[in-house]
């Protein structure tokens, strides 16, 4: 037998490479595929695309950072970043870590393009100050240490080599932040001109274009109702129905006017009858109404109800319709839900599912939305035309008065104000305000980038108002004697952190957002090179 495997041992081992391929390749298909060509969907970033794996790895990573306590690193790097997209509390944290992926890859080419390089020692002494590793002495603990490596990193596929890299990264983005907030000087001159905007009085008018001016211009035929049925048909769907049973278990009216320590243990003797009530209900085969008798409380039964419009029983509190909408025929039972004077246990009594709706039945809605945009588009074809035509009276030298009495607008003035308004304490209550003068306010903030985009036409337009500001300087009123206000803003300064925060300081102060913090959906945005197709320094 033995000659007989040597005389043919080349056909063997042909033989057995042959039948070995197809299981080499069925093992490490997800890994080989997905490195080499990517998968749909995937970000690009300087010119690659970033593989799954790699936007997985991230998110490892990410969780990583968060049990070795990296709470600081996390904030800074994820700055004001929001889920987009993910409903659930698991889709939300996998969206974190895509995102904190994608960020520890900007932040090693910037830092690798501007020759940061962190070395052993500083690795080894964030390493050591990580709060994950601290003993009962305040002090780098070893056992600790050795603990979590050998644990929670191996299920991760991680090892000590990635508690390094994620050190590395603190160091990189620490030498980032210094390079950036570090060197700046800013003029006298930059200064009072920041300091003017922010701290000058304005006084505004505003154009008002309501949508209920416009309703007897919607005219909505029966082909563009039957056009949008079609293609919204999975949409328009009828709103779920529920129906619940409950127990409450409230304060009688005697104890709702207790308070203190005598109120606290009035509800706590609730407390603990509601839990019984839940664990009498968690048995097997268990009656709601049978239990409720056990326990002496009534049972009460609501209507058919949609979670925007709630049962009239389950209106006192919020989260008593939410808690039904959340409940399950494999789950029909809440737990005790706490209102103001006592506590709620709910059962599920029936559920009438969503259905689509016919083309009578969505008629009603289709027509409401229809209305509601077509309002939307001629109020915006008449405040355009109106700004167009205001702006072209302000060239031509019109007052601002004269010029909105001839388009017979109404110019509506708000109250002086600056925008520095809500930064100062106040000793007394504010008066009564315009509940859009926030909106104007950001307008106002706004303005340079209305003059970037056509500076020889500088009237203040703004959403749905037409603003006309003054300040105390001499020359600034002279120019508000033309019915508008240029604001100084510095222009033309690639990646000048001066003028970056020049012209965002009211938008960053406004939304308390530190001069310097990198965000990817605000105007204060930092880059060291072109990553995409905007400018340096750009949003893109």
């Amino acid at each position: 037998m033995i000659t007989l495997f040597r005389k043919h041992q080349k056909w063997l081992m042909i033989v057995i490479a042959i039948l070995a391929m197809p299981f080499c390749l069925y093992f490490v298909r997800s890994d080989w595929t997905t490195a080499l060509r990517g998968e749909p969907g995937t970000t690009k970033l300087y010119g690659r695309t970033i593989p799954r794996l790699e936007l997985d790895r991230g998110g490892r990573l990410f969780d990583l950072a968060r049990m070795l306590g990296m709470s600081d690193f996390l904030n800074d790097i994820l700055a004001q970043w929001r889920p987009q997209r993910a409903k659930t509390q698991s889709e939300a944290e996998r969206e974190a870590g895509e995102e904190f992926a994608i960020d520890l890859i900007i932040l090693r080419h910037e830092a690798d393009a501007l020759g940061i390089r962190p070395t052993t020692s500083e690795i080894a002494s964030v390493v050591s100050k990580m709060r994950a590793f601290r003993g009962d002495a305040g002090g780098f603990d070893p056992k600790k240490y050795n603990d979590i490596v050998e644990n929670a990193l191996g299920p991760r596929g991680f090892g000590e080599a990635q508690i390094e890299e994620l050190a590395a990264d603190q160091i990189r983005l620490e030498r980032v932040k210094e390079l950036i907030s570090t060197g700046i000087m800013v003029s006298p001159a930059e200064s009072k001109r920041n300091f003017d905007q922010v701290y000058s009085k304005f006084e505004v008018s505003v154009v008002r274009f309501k949508t209920s001016d416009f309703a007897n211009d919607v005219k909505i035929a029966d082909d563009e109702i039957a056009k949008y049925y079609e293609g919204a048909k999975e949409q328009l769907k009828s709103e779920e129905k529920r129906k619940v049973q409950f127990v409450a278990l409230t304060l009688s009216e005697p104890e709702k006017k207790l308070t203190g320590k005598e109120r606290v243990d009035a509800l706590q003797k609730l407390s603990d009858k509601a839990n019984d009530v839940v664990q009498a209900l968690a048995e097997k085969g268990a009656d709601f109404g049978a239990v409720a008798s056990k326990f002496q409380v009534p049972v009460k039964t609501t209507g058919e109800f949609t979670q925007a419009t709630p049962d009239p029983e389950l209106k006192q509190d919020p989260q008593l319709s939410q808690s039904a909408f959340q409940l399950s025929n494999e789950e029909p039972i809440s737990e005790p839900i706490q209102v103001a004077d006592g506590f709620y246990i709910l059962h599920l009594a029936a559920i009438t599912p969503a259905r689509p709706l016919t083309l009578e039945e969505a008629k009603p809605k289709i027509m409401e939305s229809l209305k509601a945009r077509k309002e939307r588009e001629l109020v915006t074809i008449r405040a355009a035309n109106v700004a167009h035509d205001l702006g072209e009276a302000l060239k031509a030298g019109d007052p601002i008065l004269k010029a909105a009495e001839k388009l017979k607008v109404k110019l509506e003035k708000v109250p002086p104000f600056t925008l520095a308004d809500e930064l100062e304490p106040k000793a007394s209550p504010a008066p009564e305000q315009s509940p859009d003068l926030p909106r104007i306010k950001n307008a106002i903030a706004d303005y340079d980038a209305a003059l970037r985009i056509n500076p020889k036409h500088p009237s203040a337009l703004y959403g749905r108002g037409i603003a006309k500001a003054r300040t105390g300087n001499a020359a600034r009123a002279a120019r508000t004697a033309a019915g508008f206000c240029q604001l100084s803003v510095m222009r033309g300064r690639v990646l000048s952190f001066s003028a970056t925060a020049s012209s965002c300081r009211w938008v960053t102060v406004r939304r308390s957002i530190p001069l310097g913090k990198y965000c990817r959906r605000r105007p204060l945005v930092f880059s060291f090179e072109p990553r995409c197709h905007g400018l340096w320094g750009s949003q893109k």
